[in-house]
């Protein structure tokens, strides 16, 4: 069958018709995505839920840090290397990944990379103290339980 120029023209139109029509029932009156209020982020069925309080208190604990990727779907926040201005020869990275849709310790889980200047100026791999997440786990949780509260209370 020879190309037709009308036909390709009518399905782009019927295209943007469809992704308009898309984009504007997006924006109606149904359940609101990333956490209006309540204690668990609504998700489009067969998606993973995670606790709204344990999210924004994940970005409000590591705001000092530049951030590399935030995923509220699936509950993981990677931030960039980040170097302490009183310790320039050291530097950090975390990850976080939100387990659960209850606000729970065992909903939360970080982990954190460290990397040290050699000799020569380059970038090694170094352990990172174990506490380190351990304390980084426990801010977050707090200040969850903070947000919550404030949520709470009004």
């Amino acid at each position: 069958m020879p190309f037709v120029r009308g036909d390709l023209k009518r399905g782009l139109i019927a295209g943007a018709a469809a992704l308009a029509a898309l984009s504007l029932a997006a924006c109606s009156s149904g359940p609101r995505f990333l956490g209006g209020g309540g204690d668990k982020i609504e998700r489009p069925e067969g998606s993973i839920s995670v606790n709204g309080y344990l999210w924004r208190a994940t970005l409000d604990t590591l705001s000092f840090m530049p951030l590399a990727s935030a995923d509220p779907y699936g509950g993981v926040v990677i931030t960039d290397w980040y170097i302490n201005p009183e310790k320039p020869d050291e530097r950090f990275k975390c990850t976080v990944y939100i387990l659960d849709a209850r606000l729970r310790a065992d909903g939360l889980n970080v982990a954190v990379f460290k990397q040290a200047r050699d000799a020569a100026g380059n970038w090694v791999d170094a352990p990172a103290a174990v506490q380190t997440e351990a304390d980084i786990e426990n801010a977050i949780l707090t200040r969850a339980r903070q947000l919550r509260l404030s949520n709470i209370r009004g």
